[in-house]
């Protein structure tokens, strides 16, 4: 039987959000080569113009497919905001974070009114309206603009009281609006669940789009005969263009075994590659 295609699949995030991601793909293919960057001398994203996030996106894109990674993961709700605006030329099957996200917040919605949590670049570009409008044009959307989330998660803030009180401030007009659905439009949003989930009382589906997307890759994987069909585990390789051990420290909370960690300069030079 063929052992399918070892080359990795490529990560990336602005920092440490997408690792939300990676955790659930390592879940549904645990077999698979990983290669996952983190530009974390850039991050965040979200306070960027859209030209300059395109700018970035383009830059990584054309560092991993330098790689000969087979399929490209866009772990962040900016770049993937970039990438569906502008469309940059690729070489290798792009999934990104904001449909997988839309399809789960429609199945879930009961009163068809949908709240979106994002940065400011992310939001700037109307792509997540776009999205929700063509899923169900009866939806009446609500976004709210989260500056300095993305800070907190990158410093390991997930429970200060400041950052309680901000969540409130952000929360209490989509509560209003009586959203009964909120799509968590960050990469790192998932990681502030149980502040989202107390200020919101519970009564509001919090959406992440990680579970989506990984079953997105699992199926695209299979359509274009992709799969790696080894029985072990895949190699994993970590690279951030920030300092690796306050990423190891801050992310490995939330990926368990996230020991090894290492530093790429930016721009990047050398290798990536995982072994087979």
């Amino acid at each position: 039987m063929s052992t399918g295609d070892d080359r990795a699949i490529g990560i990336f995030d602005s920092g440490v959000g997408g690792l939300t991601v990676t955790d659930s793909i390592m879940k549904l293919l645990p077999q698979e080569n990983l290669i996952y960057f983190g530009d974390t001398a850039r991050c965040p994203y979200g306070p960027r113009t859209i030209d300059e996030v395109h700018l970035f996106l383009t830059e990584i894109m054309g560092l991993m497919e330098e790689q000969d990674v087979k399929m490209l993961v866009i772990a962040c709700n900016s770049m993937t905001a970039a990438y569906e605006k502008f469309r940059p030329a690729h070489k290798v099957p792009v999934i990104g974070v904001m449909e997988p996200a839309v399809r789960a917040a429609v199945r879930a919605t009961h009163n068809r009114k949908v709240g979106v949590l994002g940065t400011q670049a992310t939001l700037s570009t109307g792509q997540y309206e776009r999205f929700l409008h063509a899923a169900g044009a009866d939806l009446e959307i609500h976004t709210q603009v989260c500056g300095g989330f993305v800070e907190r998660v990158e410093d390991g803030d997930t429970f200060s009281e400041e950052l309680f009180a901000l969540a409130e401030e952000y929360l209490n007009p989509l509560m209003n609006a009586e959203v009964d659905t909120l799509i968590l439009g960050c990469t790192h949003y998932p990681l502030l669940t149980g502040v989202l989930h107390s200020v919101t009382s519970g009564e509001v589906e919090l959406i992440s789009s990680a579970d989506e997307v990984a079953k997105d890759i699992y199926s695209k994987l299979v359509e274009l005969n992709l799969l790696r069909r080894k029985r072990q585990v895949g190699s994993r390789r970590f690279l951030v263009s920030g300092d690796p051990a306050s990423f190891r420290t801050v992310g490995s909370r939330f990926l368990p075994g996230l020991d090894e960690v290492e530093s790429m300069p930016w721009p990047a030079a050398g290798s990536l590659k995982v072994s087979a």
